[in-house]
């Protein structure tokens, strides 16, 4: 499920996209992160490093998505399985 931006996504999922990798960054590199702020402030290259943390963003996003909102498996699909594990273990 994992696929570049491209124009056709809509304002939304961008966002969203956004939010969710900006939360995963914040939660996994909370300390580290103030470091690199106050290196970023003393850049004269801010405005290409900030594009591209906003990529790195919107990556880290989609990556948190899939991982969190794939679907559970199927509720009869789970219970045939463990019938088959049953009969399985019956006729051995």
């Amino acid at each position: 499920m994992t696929r570049e931006a491209g124009p056709r996504e809509g304002l939304e999922e961008r966002a969203v996209l956004l939010a969710a990798g900006l939360a995963d960054l914040a939660v996994s590199t909370i300390g580290t992160g103030l470091g690199a702020v106050r290196g970023l402030l003393r850049r004269s290259d801010a405005a290409e490093v900030a594009a591209e943390a906003e990529r790195d963003l919107e990556a880290r996003g989609r990556l948190v998505l899939d991982r969190y909102a794939s679907p559970p498996p199927a509720h009869l699909e789970v219970l045939a399985r463990h019938v088959l594990a049953r009969r399985a273990d019956r006729d051995l």
